[in-house]
This record gives structure tokens, C-alpha cells and sequence, in this order.
């Protein structure tokens, strides 16, 4: 697989003479660029009750938590990034 920032110095510190369109990356290619490393909560509802739902990047179900702030910190604990989903 092409590094997606390969190609020539555009003058612009090291910034990459190519563009890459990131709404054609292949799922090898989004994992290489730490997508990984995503996770998102979303609002949801269990049992009747608020809850936040934690998912991973390709939307894999990994856990509820509570609250916003405990899913947050959760994501975080695991070295991840969290992302909001509204």
C-alpha cells in the first residue's frame, strides 16, 4: 500500500505534493491512519433508561456506560480517542 504521504515537498513543511481524498480510502488505508484508535459514544436508551453507548471505530459495540463523562474516561483508559456522536 501507497503512504498517503509520499510525493515531493510542496514547500509547505514537509506537508505531502499529493492530495489524498480521504472519502475513497480503502478500510486498510483508514486503519493506517489510526482509525483504530477511534472511539465513539452515542446517547442511547436501555431498559428504558439514558445510557451511552461506546463503539469502536467500525461500529462494533464495546460497552454502556452510564454517563457521558464515565465513557469518555473509559475510551481514554484504553488509550483511544473518543468521539461524540450527536
Amino acid at each position: 500500500m501507497r503512504n498517503a504521504f509520499e510525493g515531493k515537498d510542496n514547500g509547505r513543511h514537509g506537508a505531502p505534493a499529493d492530495h489524498v481524498d480521504i472519502r475513497r480510502l480503502t478500510p486498510p488505508q483508514l486503519l493506517a491512519l489510526g482509525v483504530s484508535q477511534l472511539a465513539y459514544v452515542k446517547s442511547v436508551r436501555v431498559d428504558g433508561e439514558p445510557a451511552f453507548a461506546i463503539h469502536a471505530a467500525d461500529g462494533t459495540p464495546m460497552a454502556v456506560a452510564g454517563d457521558q463523562d464515565t465513557a469518555v474516561a473509559a475510551i481514554r483508559e484504553h488509550e483511544m480517542i473518543p468521539a461524540l456522536v450527536h
